[in-house]
C-alpha cells in the first residue's frame, strides 16, 4: 500500500495547498453540484455528505454552497455538468485513470489526451485499465486515539482494515460501508481528518526513483486541469522516494 499512500499523501498535502488560495473550491462545488442530483438532503444522500465535508474543510461560504446543491438538484440554476471517465497508460506502462467533470466534454478529453501525450503515454479505450481498480471508502485518523479502540469500532461498523500508515490510521471500507462507519466514528466521538470515496488498483508496477519522478509529473498535470476531479494510478514508489518540490 505504500506507493498507493505516497501518491494520497501528495494529493492531500497539494489540497491543502489550492485550499489556501481558493483553488480547491471550484473542483468541490463541481462534486458538490453532481452528487446533489442524488438529492438534496445530506442525510439520506452519503455521497452528498462527504462532499459538503470537504467544503466545510476548505471553508467554502455557505451561500456558494447552496448554490451548488440547488444547481444540482433542479432547485436552483441548472447546470449541463457530466461525470468522464478517462483512461490510459504513462511513463512505465503505469495505468492512470482519470475522474473529470466537464460541461464540454469535448475540451476534457482533449486536454486530457495532450496530458498523457506530453509526458509519454496515451489514451487508452473504454474499460482499458478501470478493471484493475476497486471502488473504496478511505478514512484518515489522527494517532490521538488507541489503534485497539479504532479497530473495535470501525470493524463492528463493516470496515475491512485499519492501516499503521505512519502519521496516521487509515481505515478501509467498502463503497456501500463507509457512511456506517463514519456514523459510528461520530457516535465514539472519534474525530477523522479525512473521508472520501477512492479508487485503489489491486495489483501495483513498482516504480525506481527516476521513473517515479516521470509518472508524477504526469500526475500533477493532469491534476491541474481545470476539468479534472481525481487522479488515480497504480503506480507504487518506492518507500524512500522524496518528492522534488
Amino acid at each position: 500500500m505504500a506507493g498507493h499512500s505516497k501518491w494520497a499523501n501528495i494529493k492531500h498535502r497539494k489540497a491543502r495547498q489550492d485550499a489556501s488560495r481558493g483553488k480547491i473550491w471550484t473542483k468541490v462545488i463541481r462534486e458538490i453540484t453532481v452528487a446533489a442530483k442524488g438529492g438534496p438532503d445530506p442525510d439520506d444522500n452519503p455521497r452528498l455528505r462527504l462532499a459538503l465535508d470537504k467544503a466545510n474543510a476548505a471553508n467554502m461560504p455557505k451561500d456558494n454552497i447552496k448554490r451548488a446543491i440547488e444547481k444540482g438538484s433542479g432547485t436552483g440554476e441548472t447546470g449541463a455538468l457530466e461525470e468522464i471517465v478517462l483512461e490510459g497508460y504513462g511513463p512505465g506502462g503505469v495505468a492512470i485513470l482519470v475522474e473529470a467533470m466537464s460541461d464540454n466534454r469535448n475540451r476534457t478529453v482533449s486536454d486530457v489526451r495532450h496530458a498523457f501525450s506530453k509526458f509519454g503515454g496515451n489514451l487508452g479505450t473504454d474499460g482499458s485499465v478501470s478493471y484493475l481498480f476497486n471502488k473504496l471508502g478511505i478514512i484518515h485518523i489522527s494517532k490521538d486515539f488507541s489503534e485497539e479502540d479504532l479497530l473495535e469500532v470501525v470493524l463492528d461498523a463493516g470496515a475491512e482494515d485499519l492501516v499503521d500508515e505512519g502519521d496516521y490510521f487509515e481505515v478501509i471500507t467498502s463503497s456501500t460501508d463507509l457512511s456506517n462507519v463514519l456514523e459510528a466514528l461520530k457516535t465514539n466521538n472519534i474525530e477523522h481528518t479525512n473521508a472520501e470515496l477512492t479508487l485503489r488498483a489491486e495489483t501495483s508496477v513498482s516504480l525506481d526513483q527516476e521513473m517515479s519522478e516521470k509518472v508524477l509529473k504526469i500526475m500533477d498535470f493532469m491534476d491541474e486541469l481545470d476539468d479534472v476531479q481525481e487522479v488515480h494510478t497504480n503506480a507504487e514508489f518506492p518507500e524512500n522516494f522524496e518528492v522534488k518540490e
